[in-house]
């Protein structure tokens, strides 16, 4: 998310989190927009700063800047890292993000199981994210962490009856983006309330 009146808009809707993005070289970067804007418009919606090999300094500045409830680690970030950022908040939900293109990919995230609340499985590219593309969805069936997951990576109305027949009892939530956008960084608010009813269903 990054303009205030889309934020404001989808906001009327069920969702429980709000990525914002704090990466320079995203097309969604939303440093600009005004702390209190946010807080005020999103105050029963958890808000997640998304952050891409952020150094801590910057990090913590901008957590306690935007009063961020959730962290995406999109990048190389170390489990230490990790539990540096819980010591400094207390309460913070912790999100790390993995590439997965084999099962061999599910292999790092025993490093981190007792430290993140949740990973977010996304598709492998060159870059962080972002990519719009689906991985194979059937190899989360090779995950078998305790840790809770969101599935993400370019996930689309098509995919209802697909996402519906996932049975895997850690998939906890879906990161929904590009596949929902106007155009980057503003949301098909109505598209979202049409995905919503129908994963409902």
């Amino acid at each position: 998310m990054k303009y205030p009146d889309n934020i404001e808009h989808l906001s009327l809707l069920p969702v429980d989190y709000m990525g914002f993005i704090f990466y320079p070289k995203s097309l969604r970067y939303i440093a600009e927009v005004l702390p209190n804007r946010i807080h005020s418009i999103t105050k029963d919606i958890l808000r997640v700063g998304v952050f891409v090999n952020e150094n801590k300094e910057s990090l913590f500045h901008t957590i306690e800047k935007y009063r961020l409830e959730a962290i995406q680690l999109h990048g190389n970030e170390t489990q230490k890292f990790c539990l540096d950022l819980i010591k400094n908040f207390p309460g913070i939900k912790v999100i790390k993000a993995f590439s997965i293109s084999s099962p061999n990919d599910f292999c790092i995230t025993e490093e981190y199981e007792g430290i993140c609340d949740f990973f977010l499985f996304d598709t492998k590219s060159p870059q962080y994210g972002g990519t719009g593309k689906k991985f194979d969805w059937s190899l989360i069936d090779f995950y078998e962490g305790k840790i809770p997951f969101f599935l993400s990576g370019g996930i689309s109305m098509e995919d209802v009856k697909k996402i519906k027949e996932i049975k895997h009892p850690k998939l906890y939530g879906l990161d929904l983006n590009s596949k929902f956008e106007i155009k980057p960084g503003i949301k098909d608010v109505e598209l979202i309330k049409e995905f919503i009813e129908k994963i409902k269903l």
